[in-house]
């Protein structure tokens, strides 16, 4: 479950998104460089194989730890790209291209977002989609809708097995879990799927606040909202915290976590890209990135609890601070919320800033470990999470401090993929 959206003004494109999916699976920025394919080169996808590209464009992509595809990514021309599970009454293929391989595909080929479209409609026709989309259920599967945007335009694509819709974005226009051109919607949709999902509240929420963004800055906080009048997560039984852009997992039927989120502002003038490179926006740092600034950020994180990739010692932060959020949050939101406002008036490079949140992160979970307070959430949710931090191999009640937090400069590259 994601949402995402674009603000497509004179000079300038606007876009965000969150990717929310199961607790446990962690994502990574990618770095794919520039390269050149000999011919008939084939490209392994997460399921199929399918004839390489003569050359792919360099890319930065976030992407689940399992996956060759990205949720959410941007290449060397300024294109940007995220994609929406969606529920339609077309038939579900065992196999082929899932919607995050198309993003990455889509990235990898095309140098402008109309072309984006192009590439991911072609490939869709010729290869269809489907395949396991779950880390917690691999036969868990969808279709999917995209924002696709560039430094001058932005489209909506939504597909129903390898049928598909367009629409160009005027404006603010978001997407959710559900399918939203209106004739393609009428013909396709799954509407109980799509109930289920809250896609409808969630997107009339990121509507009404891109309608007023006017800044990346304003399109992080849309990221991290929960809602009209809600400081902290509403869980429901049925779905958790799935009502509200910042998603957090508890439901009882349904559950899905924010997982990584990333903002970015596109002109003709240049590109600025943020990333939190962790879970849950409301409590995460966003940090600048460029396509062509690769760091090392530590060994790839995978579903196992570890002390030394980012997204994981995140965690350790996120997954106490939910225990009593209003309370907790207190403690280091006021010192993470003047930290981006500086950053949005002189952004750092991606170096010293990812080096920089690394030092704050450190200091915030120490504060947090100090003030453990009682876990306010419903019994359902606790469970929810006790079960998956027992999967995970975390154990937030043991006694950490003595932990050290490694120096990010200090690990390899995160390895490349194919």
């Amino acid at each position: 479950m994601c949402d995402t959206l674009a603000i497509v003004e004179s000079g300038r494109v606007l876009f965000g998104k969150n990717s929310d999916r199961d607790p446990n699976e962690a994502q990574l920025l990618d770095w794919q460089p520039r390269r050149t394919h000999a011919p008939g080169a084939l490209l392994r996808c997460t399921y199929i194989d399918i004839p390489q590209a003569a050359a792919t464009h360099a890319v930065l992509l976030s992407r689940p730890f399992w996956m060759w595809g990205a949720e959410m990514g941007a290449n060397e021309h300024g294109v940007v790209i995220g994609n929406e599970a969606v529920f339609t009454r077309e038939r579900y293929a065992k196999s082929g291209l899932t919607g995050m391989d198309l993003v990455r595909l889509a990235l990898e080929r095309a140098d402008s977002a109309a072309r984006a479209v192009e590439t991911i409609v072609a490939l869709l026709e010729e290869f269809g989609q489907g395949g396991g989309c779950g880390l917690e259920n691999r036969r868990f599967t969808y279709h999917n809708s995209f924002i696709l945007a560039d430094t001058r335009a932005a489209f909506v694509l939504e597909t129903a097995g390898r049928l598909h819709a367009v629409e160009e974005i005027t404006g603010a226009r978001s997407i959710s879990n559900g399918l939203t051109i209106p004739g393609f919607a009428r013909a396709h949709s799954d509407t109980i799927k799509t109930h289920v999902s809250a896609c409808r509240a969630r997107r009339e929420r990121t509507q009404a606040l891109a309608g007023r963004a006017e800044s990346v800055a304003d399109v992080m906080a849309i990221l991290a909202d929960h809602g009209a009048g809600h400081d902290e997560p509403a869980y429901s039984w049925l779905n958790g915290a799935m009502s509200s852009p910042c998603m957090h997992a508890g439901g009882v039927t349904a559950a899905s976590q924010t997982v990584a989120s990333w903002a970015c502002e596109l002109s003709p003038r240049g590109q600025s890209h943020w990333v939190t490179a962790t879970a849950a926006p409301c409590v995460g740092l966003f940090k600048p990135v460029r396509v062509d600034t690769p760091l090392a950020l530590g060994p790839s994180p995978t579903d196992i609890s570890d002390e030394h990739s980012l997204w994981w010692r995140h965690e350790q932060l996120h997954r106490r601070v939910m225990r009593d959020p209003v309370a907790l949050r207190r403690l280091f939101v006021p010192e993470r919320n003047a930290t981006m406002s500086a950053w949005m008036l002189a952004p750092p490079g991606p170096r010293e800033a990812f080096d920089l949140g690394d030092e704050l992160l450190q200091r915030w979970t120490a504060l947090v470990r100090k003030h453990p307070g009682r876990d306010k959430r419903p019994l359902y949710v606790r469970r929810y999470w006790a079960k998956r931090d027992r999967w995970a191999g975390i154990d937030l009640d043991a006694a950490t401090d003595a932990q050290k937090t490694p120096t990010l400069g200090a690990h390899e590259p995160t390895p490349a993929g194919g």
